[in-house]
């Protein structure tokens, strides 16, 4: 019998080279370094702190089949409504940081809330900011009946007749009622505030003329068109593109009472950078899609993407002046 004999080197070489092979394929199946491997693999969350039907639901609706449709999976759009969108907000920020789970809300949720509720959530620690979305102003709207025409006027008359006036709101310490309190303090004046259970009846008993004006934040669009009410002015210091002659706070000299809604997408902390990112780039190829522009038109609001370093600059001035103002009108939630 013929016997071969095998160098034991040849076995070590024969082994580190399957062992080099296999490190290979290894390496070739992990992604990229900072890169998340297939994402999304699975539906994504967005989690919105209102009814649907509301604002800041058609605004998540609206996005999310075409981010759905970018990202190759299904976008949910999930309500959690409670306690002004800390409900949602808390949901998001226990959820697991896989970029699965995001909330979308009004930028008062980081702003105003904490100032509002007691809660052991804090947005500004508990969340990471991805970017803003859309901003909605708001419109001085009058009563047919009230003997002014702008702004000027309805500061004048305010002040000649202090308490006498009053605003309509929503309810206490949401936007309108924020841009009531900044207007008054601004202007100096004594104004009677009467909070709603909502906007649309706020500015039912305006045009009844059973209150002399609101903060309308786009609902009335109609009705200024058909004369049931008038607009005094846009409450803000920028131009509206629905109303582009009315007057602003700027061109009336109103100073510190500007304030519009803005609205803005959050991650629970940690997620993954890659993954923010191209959530970014989608949703602003999303927000410029002209269905999705109709459909924040047909709420009173613009599509406005902001991105990440904006929007924490945005989320921090506002903070600090809703946190003084709250603190100092002494508001409070009903």
């Amino acid at each position: 019998m013929i016997q071969f004999s095998i160098p034991p080197t040849r076995f070590k070489n024969r082994r580190l080279l399957t062992l080099g092979a296999a490190a290979l394929l290894a390496a070739a199946a992990l992604p990229a370094a900072g890169q998340t491997a297939a994402w999304p693999n699975k539906p994504v969350r967005l989690v919105v702190g209102f009814a649907a039907g509301g604002g800041t639901d058609v605004m998540a609706r609206a996005v999310a089949q075409s981010l759905g449709e970018a990202l190759g999976q299904a976008v949910i759009v999930d309500n959690k409504p409670g306690a002004s969108g800390n409900v949602s907000a808390s949901e998001v920020a226990r959820a697991a940081p896989d970029g699965y789970t995001f909330l979308v809300a009004p930028t008062s949720v980081e702003t105003a809330n904490p100032s509002l509720f007691k809660s052991n959530l804090l947005p500004s620690r508990d969340l990471t900011p991805v970017m803003g979305i859309g901003r909605m102003q708001m419109y001085v709207v009058a009563r047919p009946t009230l003997e002014v025409k702008d702004l000027k006027e309805l500061v004048a008359l305010a002040k000649s007749q202090p308490g006498k006036l009053n605003f309509a709101s929503s309810g206490a310490a949401t936007p309108p009622h924020l841009a009531g309190e900044l207007f008054k303090q601004s202007t100096g004046t004594f104004i009677t505030h009467v909070p709603y259970r909502g906007s649309a009846p706020a500015l039912q008993d305006v045009m009844a003329s059973q209150a002399d004006f609101v903060f309308d934040p786009g609902i009335a669009f109609p009705h200024i068109r058909s004369g049931k009410v008038k607009l005094l002015g846009v409450a803000s210091d920028r131009k509206s593109p629905f109303f582009p002659d009315a007057p602003t706070y700027a061109d009336m000299g109103i100073k510190n009472a500007s304030l519009d809604i803005w609205f803005g997408v959050w991650a629970p902390n940690n997620v993954p950078a890659d993954i923010a990112a191209r959530l970014t780039r989608e949703l602003t190829k999303a927000l410029a899609a002209p269905a999705v522009k109709q459909r924040f038109n047909n709420l009173g609001a613009e599509p406005a993407p902001l991105e990440t370093a904006a929007f924490r600059k945005l989320l921090t001035d506002e903070g600090k002046m809703l946190s003084t103002l709250i603190k100092e009108r002494k508001i409070v939630v009903d």
